[in-house]
């Protein structure tokens, strides 16, 4: 097989089940390793926990239960394929909520158990980090990884799978949370980050000049905390002055969105030039931002660097990356052992490269 031989793996796993139930999306997709992606299938809960104004997890674990195997037998439908011509079955293991991890845990082993196939427990960030590999034009080893996501944000050198080097994270608010939690600030409905962004389109940049974390310091590591204590402060200012308007709000969210694109831009080419490279890696749901991939492509393309996303479907929380990063360590002979158990905390520098032939 193509994937197997690029790799130097062992032996081959041609059709693999891929199930993500991480937090609030439900992901099923199937990954040939000759053919490529065969099929995938989402389903959000934000109707569920919009009302909350975010991720109720006990609510998450129960859409999952309803949810999960009806998306599996869908997918196997659209690729055209029976349970017993998996060859092998990725579920999500961690980091996440518990209730929602072991959804697709037990229904991934259950069903691996029944059909005698391997099954293998994938770290969800890692399945993040390899998502630009299903693009068209995928980057070559080694890069640097922005990961940036609800609940992470992390830089990280990319060697090989398995091969990774921390080189900075947000000591407290991912940007991800950061968007959210501007968003209640803001009065906009949830899920936050995609709202604030569209509401930011109509502001103007140069009202408000919010500070830029952490870029003055020495190193990679990020924080998000002050820059929302900030935006509450300037939210405040201008509702006792004035009532907070609809112009202000999107003025708000201009300079807060502005703030954090200019901080991960700096942080990624300060980790560039500090690892030599010339390759960027972008994942995770942040990396749907447009002003992000715009700033990007301006500050760093005249510097001769290659900025690399997945498919703008794929940015997001999804099967597909699961079955993908499932594929790769269970064609190199990685399976489960019998006390497998999900990890809610699992840390990527844990990972490990697979053996090979």
């Amino acid at each position: 097989m193509l994937l197997c031989r690029a790799w130097g793996f062992r032996r081959s796993v041609l059709k693999v089940l891929g199930i993500e139930t991480s937090c609030d999306e439900t992901g099923v997709a199937v990954y040939d390793t000759d053919r490529g992606l065969l099929a995938e299938a989402l389903y959000s809960q934000v109707a569920v926990h919009a009302e909350y104004g975010g991720v109720v997890p006990e609510l998450a674990s129960r859409d999952h239960i309803r949810k999960t195997l009806p998306l599996v037998n869908e997918v196997l439908q659209r690729a055209e394929l029976e349970k017993h011509e998996l060859e092998g079955i990725a579920y999500t293991a961690g980091p996440g909520l518990m209730g929602a991890l072991m959804v697709g845990a037990t229904l991934g082993r259950s069903m691996a158990r029944g059909l005698g196939i391997p099954c293998l427990g994938v770290h969800h960030m890692e399945g993040h980090l390899l998502a630009p590999m299903l693009g068209e034009n995928p980057p070559q080893y080694p890069f640097v990884a922005l990961l940036v996501s609800g609940g992470h944000s992390q830089l990280v050198r990319v060697d090989g799978l398995g091969r990774y080097t921390l080189l900075g994270e947000s000591v407290d608010d991912a940007a991800g949370e950061a968007f959210d939690k501007t968003a209640k600030l803001l009065d906009l409905p949830y899920p936050g980050g995609p709202q604030v962004a569209k509401l930011a389109e109509n502001g103007d940049p140069g009202r408000f000049d919010f500070p830029r974390p952490m870029v003055r310091q020495p190193g990679l590591d990020m924080s998000f905390s002050g820059l929302k204590t900030h935006t509450l402060t300037t939210v405040r200012a201008c509702r006792e002055a004035t009532g907070l308007t609809d112009q202000d709000r999107a003025d708000i969210a201009c300079a807060f969105e502005i703030a954090v694109v200019d901080t991960l831009a700096i942080k990624c080419r300060r980790a560039l030039e500090q690892e030599s490279l010339n390759t960027l890696v972008m994942a995770g749901g942040v990396s749907a931002n447009r002003r992000l991939r715009r700033v990007l492509a301006e500050k760093l393309g005249p510097k001769g660097v290659a900025v690399h996303y997945p498919p703008l479907a794929l940015c997001t929380d999804n099967g597909a990356m699961i079955a993908y990063a499932g594929a790769l360590r269970l064609a190199a002979g990685q399976r489960d052992p019998d006390e497998a158990e999900v990890r809610p905390r699992w840390p990527m520098t844990l990972l490990h490269p697979p053996e090979v032939a």
